[in-house]
């Protein structure tokens, strides 16, 4: 079955790059959009430092997941 332009087969969604890294990239920016608009001073930074390390750690973690 093609889904926005790549294929998903029986092995599931957490076998694809791309969603792996989706999942990550949206939580850190709901993370950057909650920061910006609620937040401010020291704890607006370390919300910020919160999604990068969303950003990179989420794709990181589904991709364990998936090889087991």
């Amino acid at each position: 079955m093609t889904i926005l332009a790549f294929t998903v087969d029986h092995r599931g969604m957490l076998e694809n790059p791309l969603f792996r890294w989706g999942v990550g990239l949206w939580g850190a920016v709901v993370v950057i959009a909650i920061a910006y608009f609620f937040l401010s001073g020291t704890v607006q930074l370390v919300a910020y430092g919160v999604a990068v390390v969303d950003a990179i750690m989420t794709p990181l973690v589904l991709k364990r997941a998936a090889e087991e």
